[in-house]
């Protein structure tokens, strides 16, 4: 199985550089990834560097200030210097006549969106407006749209909170548009750290989320993506790929090799 994360960070001003996913990919038989700039960094070339430095191995999904107008140039611009995708948030819109613009452009470029945002968010009117008016447009929904917050952080101050189930199906019925995709992530996303720790396994209750995804949008559509670093303050990268890998029902083999590879095969290149 060759197997692809689809969701790290690396960067020398926040986080780790490259060389530290490097060897976390190499510890983990992990062949692949995708650079997934980080919020409010507008600034791709260390992404894009890393793809040049190490061939084969890494895809960059940048960032541009969607605020700016002349947005969508600057996403073409990086497109030729070797970027494959983009990150918007659900709630991200275009200045001026067309509020669209910057994800008309992506759709223009044959390049997929990483869609970063909350579960309310992705259950809005709005982004399923965005799904719709771009059906060519490839639009990924990351870390299982933002259900697991509510099940680590619950909103106790909510005086009429939103049931996280009702919610996270309504994202779900996204799965309905060819369009659409989701990312897996490790299980620490959305199962509490016990205290105190057990072993092997540490989480004495796992919720079906990821088995509800599957059920959605088939493993075709389906990708996990690690988020490294940061989980590092959860499972920890081997956790967070093996535990799904070897807890969650998939549906078979074939479907596991879709999933922690074969669907991200079909959205990036990883040039070489």
């Amino acid at each position: 199985m060759v197997v692809v994360d689809t969701h790290c960070h690396a960067s020398q001003v926040w986080f780790e550089p490259v060389e530290i996913l490097l060897d976390q990919m190499t510890r983990n038989d992990v062949d692949k990834a995708v650079l997934i700039q980080i919020r409010g960094q507008y600034d791709n070339s260390y992404v894009l560097e890393c793809v040049r430095r190490f061939p084969g191995r890494f895809s960059a999904v940048v960032i541009v200030d969607h605020a700016r107008p002349d947005a969508p140039q600057r996403l073409a611009e990086w497109t030729k210097q070797g970027a494959e995708g983009i990150r918007l948030t659900p709630a991200d819109r275009s200045p001026g006549r067309d509020p669209l613009a910057i994800w008309r452009k992506a759709a223009e470029l044959d390049v997929p969106v990483s869609s970063g945002g909350t579960l309310e968010e992705f259950a809005s009117a709005g982004f399923e407006g965005i799904i719709k008016e771009l059906p060519s447009l490839k639009i990924i929904i990351e870390h299982l749209g933002g259900v697991g917050r509510h099940y680590l952080e619950p909103r106790k101050n909510d005086p009429t909170p939103q049931a996280p189930l009702e919610t996270y199906q309504r994202v779900l019925s996204l799965a309905q548009y060819p369009n659409t995709y989701m990312k897996v992530p490790g299980l620490g996303e959305f199962c509490p750290r016990p205290q105190p720790m057990i072993q092997p396994l540490p989480f004495t209750e796992i919720p079906s989320l990821i088995e509800m995804a599957v059920e959605a949008f088939g493993p075709q559509r389906l990708m996990w993506g690690s988020d490294f670093p940061p989980v590092a303050n959860r499972e920890g990268y081997h956790n967070a790929l093996r535990f799904p890998m070897q807890n969650v029902d998939f549906g078979g083999e074939a479907n596991k090799e879709w999933v922690f590879g074969g669907t991200a095969a079909t959205l990036w290149k990883f040039p070489d």
